[in-house]
């Protein structure tokens, strides 16, 4: 309670912080905030072509089922990568002043969860453009799915900051394993596809639930599962919590380590 007594009191700091996160992101590129549609958009292209014309997949519509699972994915993936390193890279700061650490990994989660709000723009357009339109009812049930996956990054993001501060070498493994991670959810394939002997494996991913609650609402349109969002939302609240215990416990020695 006293660490969510200290984020509120500190709430316009991570306001901030935000805002400058995402001004910067793509400061002195071209493109600049175009890159925020830009990369998701390249990587449905080369997933497509591999996947549609390649290997094929025979899925319907194999770009839309792709793209609503993997700007999501974006977003996860960046959280724990690029929240890795959110106490490295203001390492000045958490040595000179005092302020809950917690504002770091949240502010940088949080400015990626921006970013992907932006690309579900782009991924509403494609859905009324190709003619596949929305189900309203469906839509309703997608602002719980992004909290779900929000708390649940921001967990891991929690856990992967710290842990970075005392061994450097996790920001690079945490790389390879986010790659590894993506071929183990169903992204690029259907959940069904999965053999029945290994599908308890696959439902102890926490990101499993979420990704196909994220396709059910927007590819099939369709009422998420309530046992889909339950499992997501108890996975996503057992990792924050550990996640921020692990990270209260380790932030007391931040600033010798730095």
């Amino acid at each position: 309670m006293k660490t969510i007594r200290e984020l509120y009191a500190y709430r316009e700091m991570i306001i901030s912080l935000v805002r400058k996160d995402l001004r910067g992101r793509y400061k002195g590129s071209v493109l600049g905030f175009l890159w925020t549609f830009i990369n998701p958009l390249l990587q449905l292209i080369i997933y497509t072509v591999v996947f549609s014309v390649i290997l094929r997949s025979g899925i319907d519509k194999f770009y839309l089922f792709l793209f609503v699972a993997l700007v999501p994915w974006i977003f996860f993936s960046s959280a724990i990568t690029g929240g890795a390193t959110s106490i490295l890279s203001q390492q000045d700061m958490v040595k000179k002043i005092y302020f809950p650490r917690h504002v770091l990994p949240i502010a940088y989660v949080t400015s990626s969860f921006v970013n992907m709000l932006l690309c579900f723009c782009v991924i509403f357009a494609v859905l009324i453009v190709d003619g596949t339109g929305l189900n309203l009812k469906a839509i309703l049930y997608l602002p719980i799915i992004m909290l779900v996956e929000y708390v649940l990054a921001l967990g891991i993001g929690m856990l992967s900051a710290a842990l970075t501060v005392y061994f450097r070498d996790l920001e690079y493994i945490l790389g390879i394993v986010t790659m590894a991670w993506m071929y183990l959810t169903p992204i690029m394939y259907d959940v069904s596809m999965v053999p029945e002997e290994f599908k308890f494996i696959f439902n102890l991913n926490p990101m499993t639930p979420i990704i196909v609650a994220y396709r059910e609402v927007l590819y099939y349109k369709q009422i998420p599962e309530i046992f889909t969002l339950c499992h997501a939302a108890v996975l996503g609240v057992i990792i924050l919590i550990i996640g921020s215990l692990v990270f209260s416990k380790l932030q007391r020695n931040f600033a010798e380590e730095l």
